[in-house]
């Protein structure tokens, strides 16, 4: 899943990263939830035989919570920590900071990836699944509210991993959460012959949960973190975004991988392998998203962000580069003007 950029120095203020969950990664679980709600209401008031009314009326609904968030984003002022170790007002040495970040980014990245591999695939196949433990003649509104109880797993596991993270620290929170989430998954794919039935569907739904709630506790809640506080503040955006990217690419390439699980599954995609083969990829990348969170990722504590600015501004001193480019400059303040002055200085534009 992508985040929107919450930026984790208000979290260190307040020594809590609680705020930064709640405000990303449980806003979406939410919004999962709407998603499945509002067109259940939108089905059960113009019916089945005027389909075109629900979806123009739910993809409408959808902009209106991005405009706020818009609204809101554009009122918030930078923080103190930004405005000094910004990049964006000189060239970015990528060189160094790939040299500096790359075995970091990867392993977030592919945190990231795997999260969103089996995040958005289970998903997008959770209706199918339903539809077969339901059949065919269950009405349409009925398949969309068993979803939006599927989906309500999400909002416990979303909420106290908010806690449990500020707890123990994002590094074991994310690695209990997927941890447990793949020994449940391996669970249900032993018990799915069973749970795959009419008269076993609630079974279904709260085992399934379950797993989607321990997601939650883990990666869904922490990978935003991680990536938030895992690199200095001026290359903190395109670090961001490089890892959620790879999520996404996780998310595409898992929705198909899993059709092509299912359907090259003995006895085919309806078939009890075929429901057990997708909890078995994904469970075993759940264990190993939990081995590289603890073998991999430093620790995360309150100060993290402000120990990665001084890491990262000797860094680029010991190879040479001018540290005295980073920050916003004001150029109607003294400082501004001696900053500004020395670059004309340095690039012949003004005379000495």
């Amino acid at each position: 899943m992508h985040f929107p950029q919450f930026s984790p120095e208000f979290t260190n203020i307040i020594k809590t990263g609680r705020y930064f969950i709640l405000f990303t990664n449980v806003q979406i679980d939410i919004g999962f939830v709407a998603a499945n709600l509002v067109p259940m209401i939108l089905v059960l008031i113009f019916t089945e035989s005027h389909l075109r009314a629900v979806w123009r009326l739910a993809l409408g609904l959808g902009v209106l919570p991005p405009l706020s968030l818009l609204y809101l984003r554009i009122k918030l002022k930078e923080p103190e920590e930004f405005n000094r170790e910004t990049l964006k007002n000189t060239k970015t040495p990528w060189w160094l900071v790939i040299k500096f970040y790359w075995f970091r980014l990867l392993l977030v990245s592919l945190i990231w990836f795997i999260y969103d591999f089996s995040a958005y695939s289970f998903s997008i196949y959770s209706s199918s699944w339903l539809l077969l433990i339901l059949g065919d003649t269950a009405p349409l509104w009925k398949t969309f509210a068993w979803n939006t109880l599927l989906n309500t797993f999400y909002l416990p596991g979303a909420i106290g991993g908010a806690f449990l993270s500020d707890w123990i620290g994002p590094r074991y929170a994310l690695a209990i959460g997927v941890g447990l989430q793949g020994l449940v998954g391996f669970l249900m794919a032993g018990l799915y012959s069973t749970l795959n039935t009419p008269a076993h569907v609630a079974g279904f739904v709260v085992v399934y949960g379950i797993f989607l709630s321990l997601g939650e506790v883990g990666p869904g809640d922490n990978i935003g973190l991680v990536a938030s506080k895992t690199c200095a503040t001026g290359v903190r955006g395109q670090y961001y975004a490089i890892a959620a990217a790879w999520g996404k690419i996780g998310a595409f390439v898992g929705t198909y991988i899993f059709d092509i699980i299912r359907s090259n599954a003995p006895g085919g995609a309806n078939s009890t392998r075929g429901g057990q083969d997708p909890f078995f990829v994904s469970s075993s990348l759940c264990i190993f998203s939990a081995f590289l969170a603890i073998w991999g990722l430093p620790h995360i504590g309150q100060d993290t962000i402000t120990d990665e600015d001084i890491k990262f501004r000797a860094y680029l001193e010991r190879n040479g580069w001018d540290t005295g480019k980073l920050g916003n400059r004001q150029p109607n303040s003294e400082e501004g003007v001696d900053a500004l002055r020395q670059e004309g200085e340095e690039d012949g534009s003004v005379p000495t």
